[in-house]
């Protein structure tokens, strides 16, 4: 099969149809990038994208904090840290030295009474919740590399827990079910909206991109039933809308999250990502029970690249890659993103060795 290019690829395999090479895709930390350019290895106004021949590009995100132009209030800061409230009233402590996720330290929605007063009016779907401008140079930006592109977004879990935390929302969804379904509509809703607004002004994507994190390690933050009950009608409305324009919706879910699989498939996924081998995923086991239904993407273990073995990263990659390509389901990228004690050296032959061995 001639050269495609990664529009062409990523379309085909989201399809499960025949392609030259599996897919390529990576998140990396910001340092990581600082880090390789001040070694030389990546220019400083080089794209990463261009420089790892990587398939996809995503869009800016939603702005989608209840606040929206909300300008974060500095409750306290030292030379390591700082300590702010957000758009939504939560405080959470950031590192300033490196990119991590924040600490996060006190929420004011607690219950269905804060998020009455305090954030529901506020979710309107308005245009300075977009950057249209962004979205439009990125897309420009997809067409001129022949890359595919997509839209880029939180979906209801993960946009529930920054504005009352885990432990709040998993015991409403114990104690106050109705009280977190409304916050799954209401925010669904909201998406779908502002996709709208956006896609009529700019066009369509190639795709859709949500970000869930809805396991840790060893177990999901919920049952399959409670998944089903809660949170699976927002995944329905957001995907099946979706699906109406003809784009294909890839699910970032980091954690163990593999016995909420037949839900998300239900829910009408069609990739899976990112597959975090540390939480418990098996990339091969998945390969097996559900190749013929969803597309993986990632599932390769980042603890390779930090601890830069490159023996491992082959043994792993001879491993998974013959086995995973079969079918043309697979995307090639890490189980979680790359950090800045990953040499280059690493990740340049992870992707060299990943890809010679996914050719087809």
């Amino acid at each position: 099969m001639n050269e495609l290019t990664g529009r062409e690829r990523i379309s085909a395999i989201l399809k499960r149809e025949p392609v030259d090479r599996i897919g390529l895709f990576e998140h990396f930390w910001g340092d990581t990038l600082k880090k390789w350019q001040c070694e030389g290895h990546i220019g400083l106004n080089e794209d990463l994208t261009e420089h790892f021949n990587l398939d996809m590009i995503p869009s800016p995100g939603l702005k989608l904090q209840a606040q929206v132009d909300f300008v974060n209030e500095i409750l306290e800061e030292n030379e390591e840290t700082i300590l702010e409230r957000d758009g939504n009233g939560a405080v959470l402590r950031r590192h300033k030295l490196h990119d991590t996720t924040p600490e996060h330290v006190d929420f004011l929605v607690q219950n269905r009474q804060g998020w009455e007063e305090h954030i529901k009016p506020h979710l309107q779907p308005t245009p300075d919740r977009i950057n249209f401008a962004g979205y439009r140079r990125q897309k420009r930006q997809a067409a001129e590399k022949q890359c595919f592109y997509f839209q880029s977004s939180a979906n209801v879990f993960e946009l529930m827990h920054p504005v009352c935390g885990h432990e709040h929302m998993l015991m409403g969804m114990a104690l106050d079910s109705d009280w977190i379904k409304d916050m799954v509509a209401t925010y669904s809703e909201l998406l779908v909206n502002l996709m709208e607004m956006l896609f009529a002004a700019e066009g369509k994507p190639d795709g859709i991109w949500f970000y869930e994190d809805m396991g840790f390690k060893g177990r999901p933050f919920i049952s399959l039933d409670m998944y089903r009950e809660i949170i699976q009608p927002g995944h329905r409305k957001t995907i099946a809308y979706a699906h109406s324009l003809g784009l294909p919706v890839i699910m970032h879910s980091c954690g163990f999250v593999e016995p909420l699989i037949p839900g998300m498939i239900e829910s009408g996924i069609d990739c899976l990502q990112v597959i975090e081998i540390k939480a418990g995923m098996d990339l091969l086991k998945l390969k097996r029970e559900y190749g013929d239904q969803l597309v993986l993407c990632g599932g390769m273990d980042a603890r390779n690249l930090v601890a830069n073995d490159l023996d491992a990263i082959r043994t792993e990659l001879e491993t998974k890659i013959p086995a995973v390509k079969e079918g043309f389901g697979y995307i090639l990228h890490s189980d979680h993103s790359i950090p800045e004690t990953c040499n280059y050296e690493t990740y340049r032959y992870f992707v060299d060795k990943g890809l010679e061995l996914g050719r087809y």
